[in-house]
């Protein structure tokens, strides 16, 4: 999952980005609208959590910019007053979800997780996949009764290919999910690394990562 933090207050932000990366959450931080918009412009994201009251305006700008150009990306506003009119306004300018500062990290990332589940059509937090089961929220994999023990990027991997399960995903979208502006070190090269990897934790089950030769990889379920 790629996800872009709006917001100013630097501890906070530091906070939840240490948060989200532990959960293998790739975290994008921008500091201002001005940031904001730069990001948006040149990446897609699978969830934004936006804060309302910003150094250059209101998160709400952003959001009503996101939505009049058609864009669907889950948006989780962020405040520290958070009056009835201010809920009002937000989920009217198409917000999916708020939260009042100050709030436990362990439920907001369980409110990004459930709105990228809704976004991705699976409604259940635990999927059962042949003998693979896959719980994001619990960070749990098991291959029958045997726990897999993933790496947060081999974890992050996984969990876009099972939302993605039986469809081709290119190798750039794989990589935006995993990696971060801020891994400006990691090539494609260790994508497929990441890959190699995860298939050979996979072995003997039966979900498998098929290669799309020029077109990127696919999970497959076997019956």
């Amino acid at each position: 999952m790629r996800l872009l933090l709006v917001e100013d207050t630097f501890d906070m932000a530091e906070a939840i980005m240490i948060r989200l990366d532990r959960s293998g959450i790739a975290c994008d931080l921008a500091k201002s609208l001005e940031e904001a918009r730069a990001c948006v412009n040149v990446q897609h994201y699978d969830v934004i959590v936006l804060d309302i009251n910003l150094p250059d305006g209101l998160g709400t700008e952003l959001l009503k910019e996101i939505r009049s150009r058609g864009e669907r990306t889950p948006v989780l506003m962020l405040t520290a007053e958070f009056s009835v009119d201010d809920r009002v306004s937000s989920l009217n300018s198409g917000a999916d979800d708020y939260l009042v500062k100050p709030f436990d990290h362990r439920e907001l990332e369980a409110r990004i997780r459930a709105l990228y589940r809704r976004e991705q059509g699976d409604k259940a937090e635990e999927l059962t996949l042949g003998s693979l089961t896959f719980n994001a929220s619990a960070r749990v994999v098991r291959q029958g009764d045997s726990p897999i023990n993933l790496t947060r990027r081999e974890f992050s991997l996984l969990e876009i290919l099972v939302r993605n399960r039986g469809k081709t995903v290119s190798k750039e979208r794989l990589f935006e999910g995993v990696f971060s502006f801020q891994d400006t070190d990691v090539s494609m090269n260790a994508l497929e690394l990441y890959v190699a990897r995860l298939r050979k934790k996979l072995s003997g089950g039966s979900v498998r990562i098929e290669t799309q030769r020029g077109l990127g990889y696919k999970l497959e379920v076997d019956d």
